[in-house]
């Protein structure tokens, strides 16, 4: 049994020996790794290089040019917005002269009815037939306003029912007044609509103007800035001579 134990210990031992020498290898080899490139491990710390004179100004005239292009592209923009909105304001204000033609025109007949009733309505028979035919001109008369864009489809209907003090038992004379004065009405609401229309595009259109204005003067100077214009001096004898020509060219009249 002694012999076994012994047997076995002397088997064991040295292959745990010689796994132990292998792996003490493999870590000093590592090290020695290690230690031999330290670089690798270490962060760079050295400073970038410093730039040059002709760096940094290449660095700007990029930045500048940038620049440029893009306030050119925001000026092309605007200027576009703002052609935009001139056509806008130009089309609304022809919207409301028109408005205001409508109207003009709707006051003269709405006059010239409420001149002509001035005077009473003639005497006719009050009888189912005339009260029949009353109807029929109220109904025919609001019809054609309403095809022609002088009533609503909604006052048209209040013609028909009869709502809102449309009356077709009044006298024909009295109903044209009255029709009259209500296309009057509706046209000059149309027309203050159609100005206060007019009045918003036209602060729309002045927005943009003024948008379009400060960013072309942005951009021309951004480009001002990349080619900078050198005028010479003029010479100091062509200088004189110059006063001299707009003097004698240019003399104050006499006072006698």
């Amino acid at each position: 049994m002694e012999k076994t134990v012994l047997y076995q210990f002397l088997i064991e031992v040295p292959q745990a020996a010689a796994i132990w020498s292998v792996l003490l290898v493999l870590a000093l080899t590592v090290l020695t790794v290690l230690v031999a490139r330290p670089e690798r491990d270490r962060p760079d710390d050295t400073p970038p290089a410093a730039l040059t004179d002709r760096e940094l100004a290449a660095a700007d005239a990029a930045d500048l040019r940038r620049y440029a292009d893009e306030v050119a592209v925001a000026a092309a923009g605007a200027a576009q917005t703002a052609r935009r909105r001139r056509a806008d304001w130009l089309a609304v204000q022809a919207e409301a002269e028109r408005a205001w033609t409508a109207y003009d025109e709707a006051e003269t007949a709405a006059r010239r009815f409420a001149g002509a009733g001035a005077f009473g309505p003639p005497r006719t028979p009050h009888t189912p037939a005339e009260y029949a035919a009353r109807e029929r001109h109220l109904h025919r008369a609001a019809t054609a306003a309403h095809w022609r864009g002088e009533l609503t489809l909604r006052q048209l209907g209040d013609v028909l029912a009869h709502r809102n003090g449309w009356d077709p038992r009044r006298h024909p004379v009295e109903q044209e007044v009255l029709l009259a004065r209500v296309i009057r009405d509706g046209k000059l609401a149309e027309h203050r609509a159609a100005a206060l229309r007019e009045r918003s595009a036209w602060r729309d259109a002045e927005l943009a103007a003024e948008s379009a204005r400060t960013l072309a003067a942005e951009a021309y100077a951004a480009a001002a800035r990349l080619r900078p214009a050198r005028v010479p001096a003029p010479r100091r004898a062509e200088a004189v001579s110059a006063a001299r020509a707009t003097a004698g060219r240019w003399r104050p009249a006499r006072v006698g």
